[in-house]
């Protein structure tokens, strides 16, 4: 079982933010996109309670559990693949669907309902997204009422798009696709892609900073820039924008700043989510070549936080002095165990294993580990390995009871059960 350095930091707002480090070098695991190809067979699944296979034809849900939370290093949990696709990078669920929608790095949105994994494509962008390193299809979100269905990823040219496209009869109408958002990447590296619908029915984006290494350019300190950013806007068209800025984002209004930007100071966000109990915004941000880290916002966050890349690489400094007010991470943990590059997750609020109430789990692409932190008043509380190995865990996934799922790049998407 592998251990972390976790370090807790109360910001001077009155919430911390975590912050992830991993390598510069736009190749497999660093960087923090995961961006191997594996083939072969699935990995090995294992937990504290044993091994579980149940293949992707399983169609029985997780078993439920009346136990309440529990110590963190008591919960016994395992694996159960639900689904075997190719490269999956993200899952999302949509309101009044059974279904999980899980992304493929190549360019394919599949359904899983029901055990099975649907033949047809809810939407197949093969051959318009970029295939590199870091690159691909990487994120994807419904609406809150379920018409409407946005993804992210990296077109030929390397740069980010953001597109919507009605959604009907299990499908995405290709003809409605409207694009959103347009942002030119640098390099071909730190492209972020997760998209979420936070609890005030806003789309989230986080961009990276850009790619290459130690931020060159500074973007992510640079308002005047999306780079490097959380962005919050309304998908409605206003004006000449195919989107609205909410007039409540911390920028509006401010000169040189953008106006869609939310907090700042990111080097390459792959995966952040909302607690869907108290609104907390959790984000594993990949770091550079030594610390990688977890940032943590309270709901009752204004935005505005500066979370002090490139000048911190988790909470130690990095590159030039520290901009006044950054914030440091909630938790982080050091490269030198096999870590490379951070995968954030979600905080557990399902039934089926109640010891894990409250818990964000998250992990690390290259060390495969499942670990687990509770948290009060923006401080860690309790950590734990929870002793689960995913080869190649490039996101967590969420269903509508609050169950969570781990994927794995080599191909499995697997539910965390009680073992």
């Amino acid at each position: 079982m592998r251990s972390r350095r976790l370090a807790a930091v109360l910001a001077a707002s009155g919430f911390a933010l975590m912050a992830v480090a991993c390598g510069d070098d736009p190749t497999p695991g660093a960087g923090g996109t995961p961006s191997t190809t594996p083939a072969g067979p699935g990995t090995t699944v294992a937990g504290t309670g044993g091994t579980d296979t149940t293949g992707p034809d399983s169609t029985t849900g997780p078993p439920a559990t009346a136990a309440g939370p529990q110590p963190l290093d008591a919960v016994e949990v395992k694996l159960t693949e639900v689904a075997r696709l190719t490269r999956p990078v993200a899952m999302a669920v949509r309101a009044g669907d059974e279904a999980l929608y899980v992304v493929e790095k190549g360019g394919s949105v599949r359904a899983v309902r029901g055990g099975s994994v649907d033949p047809t494509p809810v939407l197949d962008l093969t051959g318009r997204v970029s295939t590199g390193s870091e690159q691909g299809l990487l994120g994807l979100a419904f609406s809150p009422d379920g018409s409407r269905l946005y993804v992210n990823f990296t077109n030929p040219d390397g740069d980010t798009r953001v597109v919507e496209y009605a959604f009907a009869d299990g499908r995405a109408d290709a003809s409605t696709a409207r694009e959103l958002l347009a942002v030119d990447q640098p390099y071909a590296n730190h492209n972020g892609g997760n998209l979420v619908f936070g609890p005030d029915g806003r789309l989230w984006i986080g961009l990276g900073d850009g790619g290459s290494g130690n931020d060159p350019q500074n973007r992510a300190q640079d308002l005047g820039t999306l780079l490097g950013k959380m962005l919050r806007i309304d998908p409605t068209p206003s004006g000449s924008l195919p989107y609205t800025i909410p007039s409540d984002n911390p920028f509006v209004g401010r000169a040189g700043a953008r106006g869609e930007i939310w907090s700042f100071g990111l080097r390459n966000p792959w995966r952040y989510s909302f607690d869907r109990a108290t609104d907390d915004l959790w984000i594993g941000d990949v770091g550079q070549n030594s610390v990688e880290e977890i940032d943590f916002a309270a709901g009752s966050s204004a935005g505005g936080e500066n979370w002090g890349w490139p000048a911190l690489e988790g909470d130690r400094a990095n590159k030039g002095p520290k901009p006044a007010g950054a914030i440091g991470p909630i938790l982080d943990y050091d490269q030198d165990d096999g870590g490379c590059s951070v995968t954030g997750g979600y905080v557990y609020r399902g039934a089926a294993v109640g010891g894990l109430t409250g818990a964000y789990l998250y992990g690390d692409y290259c060390a495969g580990d499942v670990l687990a932190v509770r948290q009060e008043g923006g401080r860690v509380s309790e950590d734990a390995d929870l002793g689960l190995d995913v080869d190649g865990l490039s996101s967590f996934g969420q269903d509508a009871a609050g169950e969570l799922y781990a994927l794995s790049l080599g191909g499995s998407v697997f539910r965390i059960d009680p073992a």
